[in-house]
């Protein structure tokens, strides 16, 4: 019975491994021969695969497929209006999803939602045209439930006309290929450059994947699913062997705005790279003016003197990348309080709340939300704008901060 039970685990496991081999070896990932892709991740890491499937990163965009969709599609908060003649109805139709724009009450062009960008605080979308794609003038925000102008669209007119180009890709997906051209060799202040008038939508993997992070994984599969037994990852970065600047930069690579001068493509980019390969700075570290709570959020945090005064602090201090911030405040204050144990707050302060809850609630008086500079939207049928509001990463005193 023993011997029956041994050569049945024995087939078992052999079929399994087999399997796993197979898929890994069968999968051809746009980005070359080198990658995994990331559903040969879940067989060895289930757990942190789950959280990623559902992180933000993950879902930075997504083929604009029913259940991808933020918003309304069949009520009353699936219009806007532009104008008395002119409005825009997000629409169903069939297993598609349309921004459909009538003038007097006549149909007169739709738009199909083909790619979507974002799904924690806001989302927009695109749409294919003559192998480019064009953000839908009109995009949804969880703060307010409802449909708005996408950023920087007017609120008066339509306009479909706005191309998304490759580099924008370079931050909400893994991977994206356009057409490229060499400089000629004779201009040596010139790399090669992209040319976007051509993506090819064949090579899109969308989403922050697990190999975005940590680099190419067909050698790490294979490796692993032959030796098992061996639990020290082999050829895969593994953020605890990067050293903190480089861990920095990995999370700067998006979470830094990088408006400087572009070097090379953040596609390209693998952890453990220094980023000043791919950017030039153009601004210091302490240009407070222009550092807007959208995208910068690795610049505000190294301007914090909880940053500047330690030699350890990095994003993954407090952020989990494999899962979305936690809505948990009281866990961060932990994080907070490992190093302000001793910290009193003064008379005034202790005026709005008891010192205990003051003490779970770090965030919402040191990292307050605020409105963006380089995002605000415009309602249905309304001239005014409204902000869209983001905490900011900048630790410090706000004395007009809600407590």
């Amino acid at each position: 019975m023993k011997k029956a039970v041994f050569l049945f685990s024995t087939i078992f496991l052999a079929i399994f491994f087999v399997n796993c081999s197979n898929k890994s070896e069968e999968y051809i990932d746009p980005r070359g021969t080198d990658y995994a892709g990331s559903e040969s991740c879940v067989q060895c890491h289930k757990v942190q695969s789950e959280m990623a499937l559902h992180s933000s990163h993950f879902k930075a965009t997504a083929p604009a497929i029913l259940g991808n969709v933020s918003g309304d599609f069949d009520s009353k908060n699936h219009t806007f209006i532009y104008d008395k003649d002119t409005k825009l109805v997000m629409q169903k139709r069939g297993d598609s999803l349309y921004q459909v724009l009538y003038k007097n009450g006549k149909e007169l062009s739709k738009y199909k939602f083909e790619i979507v960008f974002g799904t924690k605080h806001a989302q927009t979308s695109v749409y294919w045209k003559n192998n480019n794609t064009y953000e839908l003038p009109v995009s949804f925000y969880h703060s307010i439930n409802n449909w708005a102008t996408s950023p920087g669209f007017p609120a008066d007119k339509p306009y479909f006309d706005r191309m998304v180009v490759k580099d924008c890709y370079a931050c909400h997906s893994s991977n994206i290929s356009s057409r490229t051209i060499n400089q000629s060799s004779a201009d040596k202040n010139f790399m090669s450059m992209d040319v976007e008038d051509a993506i090819n939508k064949k090579t899109i993997v969308y989403g922050i994947d697990c190999e975005r992070c940590h680099g190419p994984a067909k050698k790490h599969v294979d490796f692993h699913l032959k030796n098992p037994n061996i639990k020290i990852a082999n050829s895969i970065t593994s953020f605890k062997s990067l050293s903190r600047q480089q861990r920095l930069d990995a999370c700067a690579l998006c979470h830094a705005g990088n408006d400087g001068m572009k070097l090379k493509s953040r596609f390209d980019f693998k952890p453990g790279d220094n980023l000043s390969e791919y950017f030039r700075e153009t601004r210091s570290i302490n240009d407070t003016a222009t550092f807007d709570v959208h995208g910068n959020q690795f610049r505000l945090m190294a301007q914090s003197k909880c940053f500047m005064n330690s030699n350890k602090m990095d994003c993954i201090t407090c952020h989990n990348p494999h899962e979305n911030a936690s809505k948990n405040m009281a866990s961060y204050s932990k994080i907070c309080m490992s190093c302000h144990q001793g910290l009193e707050h003064n008379e005034t302060t202790l005026k709005t709340m008891p010192e205990k809850l003051l003490a779970d609630n770090c965030i919402e008086c040191h990292m307050p939300k605020k409105a963006s500079n380089a995002i605000n939207f415009q309602l249905s049928n309304s001239k005014q704008l409204s902000s869209y509001i983001l905490r900011t990463h900048k630790i410090g005193i706000y004395p007009s901060a809600k407590k």
